[in-house]
């Protein structure tokens, strides 16, 4: 701590993302991350931006990244002016605390998701009131739907992986019709239902979407917002007023070109998929409790062997998960879902420590 700090600095709790270990060839599971490469068609596309020589990279790039919009756009259905992009879906949400969430009233969000959203809350002084998932670790819609300031939830929510049918999340926006809804979908493409579809009814509803998990590009840092224009507005007057160039030329070509290879897309998302079913059965073999998940990770819990201990005895090994010390999940491990070769390493360890 300094003397010379803000006080704002002084109170922050920063968010710690997953560690990036400097190894040769670590089994990496502990952020998230997509263990496929993105669409051949993405290096082909940062390849003709940079060109021979690179010139094009003494030039800004579009501050309204206009030509990745229309594509994203097209692709769900929607126009232009409903999609906002970001320089990943972390500071799309950071957008959305200040222009949508800051009011009199606080805000509803689970007391276990994505832990970025508390740390946003006191960086933006937002008020906050955290709502219990049940004892399944699901979110039960009727618990948002009483006076607030705006509702943030994942969908699938983090670190549990469990996802609301497009049924509820529909009831839950169309019960606070005096404040908006965030969605935060950095999941959605690996087995639950987007609610892109409820943007044209539902003025109050903010979609967050990322490319760096389905589409294999946490390295480009582009996030995605979805909802009524007005809405849209408004996190570019925040931008506007903070970065008006947060997309790098690199990114928006890389973006666009991942959102054209639909294929591609889809193939990837099916492989993770069954990788973690058979991520799933295998844990559950090991006598591992698995919560259904809906995501690219498995949040999993083992009745005679301490979460942390695992997570300790599994890095001497160069394989690593996420443990957080957190109220009623510190005795679980969020695994991220690897390629069959990886997932195999961590189910070997496993065996020797539980088996």
């Amino acid at each position: 701590m300094s003397r010379y700090w803000s006080d704002i600095v002084q109170h922050l709790t920063p968010y710690v993302p997953g560690e990036q270990p400097p190894l040769v060839n670590p089994v990496k599971l502990n952020a998230n991350e997509n263990p496929y490469p993105p669409s051949p068609r993405v290096v082909e596309a940062i390849r003709r931006e940079l060109g021979d020589s690179g010139e094009t990279l003494r030039l800004y790039p579009d501050s309204t990244a206009r030509k990745l919009r229309e594509t994203v756009a097209a692709h769900h259905g929607i126009s232009a002016d409903q999609v906002f992009v970001g320089n990943g879906s972390d500071e799309v949400l950071a957008h959305a605390f200040q222009a949508l969430l800051k009011h009199d009233t606080p805000i509803l969000f689970p007391d276990i998701t994505y832990s970025f959203y508390p740390t946003y809350a006191r960086l933006y002084d937002v008020a906050y009131q955290t709502v219990p998932v049940d004892e399944a670790f699901a979110i039960r819609v009727d618990d948002y739907l009483g006076p607030n300031g705006g509702v943030l939830i994942a969908n699938p929510n983090a670190p549990t992986g469990r996802a609301l049918p497009l049924s509820e999340i529909e009831r839950l926006v169309a019960g606070n019709p005096e404040s908006v809804v965030v969605v935060d979908e950095a999941y959605v493409d690996f087995g639950a239902q987007s609610a892109v579809s409820l943007i044209a009814k539902y003025a109050n509803l903010l979609i967050v979407q990322t490319v760096s998990k389905a589409r294999s590009l946490a390295g480009m840092r582009v996030g995605l917002a979805f909802g009524d224009a007005t809405l849209i507005d408004a996190l570019n007057r925040v931008k506007d007023s903070f970065n008006s160039y947060p997309l790098d030329r690199l990114a928006q070509a890389a973006a666009q070109a991942a959102y054209e290879d639909d294929a591609w897309f889809r193939a990837s998302c099916a492989k993770v998929i069954a990788s973690r079913e058979r991520l799933s059965a295998g844990l559950a073999e090991l006598g591992f409790g698995v919560v259904p998940s809906a995501t690219n990770f498995v949040l999993a819990t083992h009745p005679a062997h301490d979460a942390g201990q695992l997570a300790t005895r599994l890095r001497e090994r160069e394989i690593f998960v996420r443990h957080f010390k957190l109220p009623r999940i510190d005795a679980y491990l969020r695994i991220t879902v690897g390629t069959d070769a990886q997932c195999d390493a961590l189910l070997d360890a496993l065996r020797t420590y539980v088996g």
